[in-house]
């Protein structure tokens, strides 16, 4: 089935995931000294990192009028609304870096070659992180699902103050409002 348009989406047509306990681990936990690269070249390790930092992270984006990973890729509860939830991160980049967030990342275990090529068709004002060996994935023990032969992390965002996991948003739906609800909370809690 060919990904006609990847921003409009209708949400009451697309399964919710449901929180299935995958990233409950996550809040109070260290970031482990993993390394990956972005999509400016530079490699990041979010442990390092000083301030508060924003990671979200999705399955993987898709390309306007290319053919989807499998035909029911809609229908899998989460996999749906990559690009929107990107794009509403990059809508919304100003007004998080004000809100506290020093840095703000994407994440997905796409290669660093598409996701550089999709960081630039997108006008990302942020880089992406590349986990495509899954390193940090299974350092954090993300939740994850599996399609079509590959590993995929399941959508959720990150909330990181000085390497230490605050706030986890999981699960994500709708994606597109994902960065709001980021946002939302950032206002409420200062760093």
């Amino acid at each position: 089935m060919a990904q006609s348009n990847l921003l409009e989406v209708d949400w009451s047509k697309i399964p919710a995931p449901v929180d299935d306990g995958g990233a409950a681990h996550l809040v109070g936990m260290t970031m482990p000294p993993v390394t990956l690269l972005a999509t400016d070249g530079n490699s990041v390790t979010l442990s390092a990192l000083a301030g508060r930092t924003v990671v979200f992270a999705y399955p993987r984006t898709g390309e306007p009028g290319k053919i989807s990973l499998v035909d029911d890729w809609d229908m899998i509860p989460g996999a749906r609304g990559c690009t929107p939830q990107t794009c509403s991160f990059r809508d919304l980049f100003a007004e998080l870096k004000a809100a506290g967030a020093r840095q703000v990342f994407g994440l997905s275990t796409q290669d660093n070659a598409y996701q550089t090529e999709m960081a630039s068709r997108l006008h990302l004002p942020f880089p992406v992180l590349s986990d495509d060996k899954l390193e940090l994935t299974r350092a954090l023990n993300l939740p994850t699902m599996e399609v079509a032969g590959l590993t995929l992390i399941k959508r959720l965002a990150l909330i990181i103050d000085d390497g230490r996991n605050r706030h986890v948003f999981y699960p994500v739906f709708p994606p597109d409002r994902n960065a709001a609800d980021v946002l939302a909370w950032l206002r409420e809690n200062s760093a």
